[in-house]
């Protein structure tokens, strides 16, 4: 390094030129394996020690992180990263849709019961063939139901698809319903969201969730966290197990004000008190009246969406 002179005549220090940001002039000396003429098993060796699981960082050791003493961690990382990812794209309102995967678009519905008649009908006697006709029966009537989902995710996504009351329709990223209310948002030309179950057998997102807003959870704990975080209104169709567990969980929270209420909208009155006598709860001494006020029921896309509103009309909250 030289010396310079100021313009008073003094000395003062050169600047040495930047180091480069990526390349040394001369290597460190871990920078190079060891010399063979030093020890001809020294390669050998370090090659041994970089395949090792221990060497791996532990951010990129998939093994490592599955252990049973990492779910602590594991639980963190998967609260973050659809967090963070939601809240770049400046997702913070979502109605969640939810109802039977099993309930697909009605021309699906019938091809599957115009099947099993041919079946049934090559052979009489088989009981299992005519019960599979009945559900698929069953299924084709519930099938108007994924047009009313497809329907109300488009009306949603119409009226607020503007940054002053920005809200996305939020699903299970499932087929069925889900896939139906994803599908009415893709109609629109608007961003939806799935949370995606990790199941241990191969499974697939609906094809109309906005790619860069599909996560995936491996904790049914986390996707259900992430569904309540940015929840204005639940709106649950015909289901079963999983839709009765998101639709009891957010009833819990609703009734002991562990959240503030949200609408919550029963679609399809017939099949909701056939399934559950909610009168015989109140009859029963479990629930109180006022706990069947927590929900309504409702039948076509228009009638959810112009509930939803009025309810946040009388709450004095924004649609």
């Amino acid at each position: 390094m030289t010396e310079s002179r100021d313009g008073n005549g003094g000395a003062k220090p050169a600047i040495p030129k930047p180091a480069h940001p990526h390349r040394r002039q001369a290597p460190l000396p871990w920078q190079a394996a060891k010399p063979a003429e030093e020890d001809p098993q020294a390669f050998a060796r370090v090659q041994a020690i970089l395949n090792s699981a221990s060497y791996r960082l532990a951010e990129n050791d998939a093994e490592f992180l599955a252990r049973n003493e990492l779910r602590g961690e594991r639980l963190l990382l998967e609260y973050h990263k659809p967090e963070l990812m939601l809240g770049e794209h400046g997702i913070r309102n979502a109605i969640v849709v939810f109802g039977s995967t099993r309930i697909c678009e009605p021309a699906a519905a019938r091809r599957k019961v115009a099947q099993l008649r041919d079946k049934s009908a090559a052979a009489p006697h088989d009981k299992t063939l005519r019960r599979q006709l009945a559900i698929a029966e069953r299924i084709l009537a519930k099938s108007r139901y994924y047009d009313v989902a497809r329907e109300f995710g488009r009306l949603v996504s119409v009226a607020n698809n503007h940054p002053e009351s920005h809200t996305v329709i939020m699903t299970g990223g499932g087929p069925g319903i889900m896939e139906a209310a994803n599908r009415g948002a893709f109609d629109a030309g608007a961003k939806s969201v799935g949370l995606n179950i990790d199941l241990p057998h191969e499974q697939y997102p609906n094809p109309y969730i906005t790619a860069e807003l599909c996560f995936r959870f491996h904790y049914f704990s986390l996707r259900k966290l992430h569904l309540l975080e940015r929840t204005r209104a639940l709106v649950a169709f015909p289901g079963g197990y999983g839709t009765f567990d998101e639709l009891f969980e957010i009833l819990t929270l609703i009734q002991t004000r562990k959240i503030k209420p949200i609408p919550v909208v029963l679609v399809g009155e017939d099949y909701w008190r056939k399934v559950i006598n909610f009168d015989a709860m109140v009859d029963e001494g479990v629930i109180d009246p006022e706990d069947i006020e927590l929900f309504w029921f409702a039948e076509s896309a228009q009638d959810i969406w112009d509930g939803i509103r009025r309810w946040r009309e009388q709450s004095s909250a924004p649609p």
